[in-house]
């Protein structure tokens, strides 16, 4: 066994940092997307379920989240 066979990890400091912004990006996502309750469960209302919050803005947080963990797995980490 030499020491000329030694590697270099998989993933850097600055890798794990994008994959947890990613996370917490995705979390804020589906926290923003759930929700809904309403005090009455006979009565349905449309501003509560369709609001544009839960519609737009929480699935597009969501894929933002997503492209983010694929830009941390993909950056090759920097050399020394």
């Amino acid at each position: 066994m030499s020491d000329n066979n030694k590697t270099t990890p998989l993933f850097a400091k600055e890798n794990f940092l994008f994959m947890l912004i990613g996370g917490l990006v995705i979390a804020l996502g589906m926290f923003l997307m759930s929700g809904g309750k309403s005090d009455d469960p006979s009565v349905f209302s449309n501003t509560e379920v369709y609001s544009k919050t839960r519609i737009t803005i929480a699935p597009i947080l969501i894929v933002v989240g997503l492209l983010i963990e694929v830009y941390a797995i993909f950056k090759k980490p920097k050399t020394a």
